[in-house]
């Protein structure tokens, strides 16, 4: 990995920790992530629901509401068409709440990963035709869908489309269509979650009725979903995920009370990292092993005993879900140790017979961060392959998927991540495209992971008030990274410890002073800190408690013999 010190003007720094009133710490850490000025840090360190955007500011939003309004007038039956990931199910819980409070005569179809794939389908269109219902309202799915959207005017329904996945250059002919990334969208928070743009819609559509208690109620639920698509915690995005987070802590809904229960979460404050980490992957769950139905079911259980059950099976699944991760990963690093020439290819695809299609995104993440390739990940079954992939910095996977799009009978995603179904027949073919697409967009050097560094501290600094200086920046997440600073020639003074047989544990000092340092996932590593080696340590900040007392440690990103002079590379500072 290589290390980088960020680059930073110190003029504008230091003008703004004046300016803004804060330490020169805070200041250069705010300039990193492009604020200047004081009513932007004001802003970014004190988010407030004034914040939220009016949502009539977004394109086709009077239509959507009018035509939604007319159908509850009218006792038309209304099908949120739902996507089984948590920001999908999420989008389903926000708008099925508000349409109920309105009165609506709504319902909600959630597809099944397994059966039905990602997206909308004809035949359920034509099945809600046939059920009468007149008007069908997409989340986090349906902006692409022209097919079956065109279907749906011809059984003379009307389609509302809430989606924030990338339009193609001509959008469906649906009766309106919400989405921040159209062309001609002028709303401000481009990066809006699928939940984000359904409570936007909610946010319409309750408009005086939605008092400041119930916005915070909502925002506990489209925090979930915000944080869990990984979409930047800035702007509008920041105020729906620090209040829905703060609001996590008293949950007032038995199905959420549950879940954070099972999660360990329960009674705590909740971090972006506790839903990333454990609440998220409970949801997901659901749809990537069995139905994720449940996850609505949870959310709108009417006692606490029924909530417990669900959450229970939730978590469970979750279980069962990593141990059938790690038997793929295990065959895929299988692979990559008998075939060794993988390991001079730009990209990686891998694809297995019975391999489950419900874990085969999160499998391809963690060869990501393993290998540092863009990668595809494939399960086959009965001739058919579908397929998730992840993609590093500097690779747009839909594009390069857009190149291979001859071979897909269904395809679709962003810069990060996309998924696929085609022929399994066809896949050595992808795997050679997919590979002339890495190579004729990557360099070697885009192959080696660069961890960037904030700021370099001195341990005398690390103490609460600093602890306490950097919550200020939280929630941590996507566009507002957690800082990563780096202190170099401390000395490992005890042998290092394994801990709970994946982590590595080491004590390090420097000038008198010590602070355990914790290395999640790194227990490999445990030879390259053996007592008395100087290191220097690329590291975030965090808190431990043991038995009620609390201690900070650092997080280590990464660590290396002092003198290894290589890297960082220098900057401004």
């Amino acid at each position: 990995m290589r290390w980088q010190l960020a680059p930073v003007d110190s003029g504008k720094v230091g003008r703004l920790a004046e300016s803004a009133g804060v330490s020169p710490l805070t200041a250069r850490l705010l300039t990193l992530r492009g604020i200047e000025s004081a009513e932007e840090a004001d802003g970014f360190l004190h988010p407030r629901l004034s914040h939220l955007h009016n949502p009539y500011r977004m394109a086709d939003m009077p239509a959507a509401v009018e035509r939604l309004r007319r159908a509850i007038a009218r006792k038309e039956k209304i099908l949120i068409y739902g996507d089984y990931d948590v920001d999908g199910t999420m989008a389903v819980v926000v708008l099925l709440t508000a349409l109920d409070a309105l009165g609506a005569n709504v319902e909600a179809y959630v597809p099944h990963r397994l059966a039905d794939g990602y997206g909308m389908r004809v035949s359920q269109i034509e099945r809600a035709g046939a059920e009468g219902f007149r008007v069908v309202l997409s989340v986090d799915t349906g902006i692409r869908e022209h097919a079956e959207i065109s279907r749906a005017r011809e059984l003379g329904i009307d389609c509302i489309v809430t989606d924030h996945h990338l339009p193609e250059r001509t959008l469906p002919l649906a009766c309106a269509i919400l989405n921040p990334r159209r062309n001609d969208c002028a709303y401000p928070e481009k990066n809006l979650s699928g939940v984000g743009v359904a409570f936007k819609l909610a946010q319409a559509m309750l408009g005086e009725r939605l008092s400041e208690r119930q916005v915070e109620s909502y925002l506990k639920v489209v925090a979930i979903g915000t944080v869990a698509d990984v979409v930047p915690l800035t702007g509008e995005n920041r105020v729906i995920a620090s209040f829905g987070l703060h609001g996590l802590a008293q949950p007032s809904q038995a199905g959420l009370e549950a879940l954070l229960n099972v999660a360990g979460l329960l009674g705590r404050s909740v971090s972006a990292g506790d839903v990333a980490f454990r609440i998220a992957p409970r949801l997901n769950a659901a749809g990537r092993m069995e139905d994720a139905r449940e996850v609505i079911n949870l959310f709108r259980a009417e006692n606490a005993e029924e909530a417990r059950r669900i959450a229970e099976r939730l978590d469970e699944l979750n279980h069962e879900r990593q141990r059938v991760e790690d038997l793929i990963l295990r065959d895929i690093i299988a692979q990559m140790e008998r075939d060794r020439e993988k390991a001079q290819r730009y990209s990686l695809v891998f694809g297995g017979p019975g391999w489950h299609r419900g874990v085969i995104g999160i499998v391809a993440q963690r060869v990501v961060e393993r290998y540092y390739r863009p990668t595809l990940v494939v399960g086959i079954e009965d001739g058919s392959a579908q397929g998730s992939g992840r993609s590093v910095a500097n690779f747009h996977l839909l594009e390069a998927l857009t190149e291979c799009r001859d071979l897909f009978e269904r395809f679709g995603g962003h810069a990060q991540a996309a998924g696929f179904t085609m022929p399994a027949a066809r896949l050595k073919e992808l795997e050679e495209r997919f590979e002339h697409c890495a190579r004729s967009r990557l360099r070697s050097a885009d192959l080696e992971p660069l961890l960037k560094l904030d700021a370099e501290l001195d341990m005398a600094e690390i103490d609460w008030d600093l602890y306490q200086e950097l919550k200020q920046l939280e929630p941590f997440g996507a566009g507002n990274p957690t800082p990563v600073f780096l202190m170099r020639d401390l000395r490992v003074v005890l042998p290092p410890r394994i801990v709970g047989e994946k982590h590595l544990k080491i004590r390090v000092a420097r000038n008198g002073r010590c602070l355990d340092a914790i290395g999640w996932g790194k227990a490999d590593r445990a030879r390259e800190a053996p007592e008395g080696q100087a290191i220097d340590v690329a590291f975030t900040l965090g808190e431990n408690t043991y038995q009620g007392a609390a201690s900070m440690q650092m997080v280590l990103r990464d660590f290396r013999p002092a003198r290894d002079r290589g890297e960082p590379t220098t900057a401004q500072r």
